[in-house]
């Protein structure tokens, strides 16, 4: 069954080859989680990622790892083929808003999402 919540949103600031470390790129983004949104579970690939709550409440949880709240101004990092089992506002009428940085390989996407069981 779908979920039917809401998902988060992207936007892309900006991404850039990293001259002095040849086959990697560093991409920053806004993700925005309206009230109450859950993101699939995912990976980002071989990219080193770190996430800076912006604004509201995120609930967090890598494989392996217990669940952690993070709040407006905390930060966390995900190291390289880190499987994202939950990410979600826990807020059901305010949104969040995090930060993410990423340095990946050069071509590789930023995020798959799992395949839907």
């Amino acid at each position: 069954m779908a979920s039917t919540r809401p998902t988060e949103t992207l936007k892309p600031l900006l991404q850039q080859a990293l001259p002095n470390v040849k086959g990697k790129t560093f991409t920053s983004l806004i993700v925005d989680f309206p009230p109450n949104a859950r993101a699939m579970p995912h990976r980002h690939g071989q990219a080193f990622v770190y996430a800076y709550v912006l604004e509201g409440t995120v609930r967090s949880q890598l494989a392996g790892e217990p669940v952690r709240t993070y709040h407006q101004g905390d930060n966390w990092v995900e190291p390289p083929g880190a499987h994202h089992l939950l990410t979600e506002n826990t807020s059901p009428t305010k949104q969040a808003r995090l930060l993410v940085v990423f340095v990946s390989n050069t071509g590789e996407k930023l995020k798959v999402d799992d395949p839907a069981s």
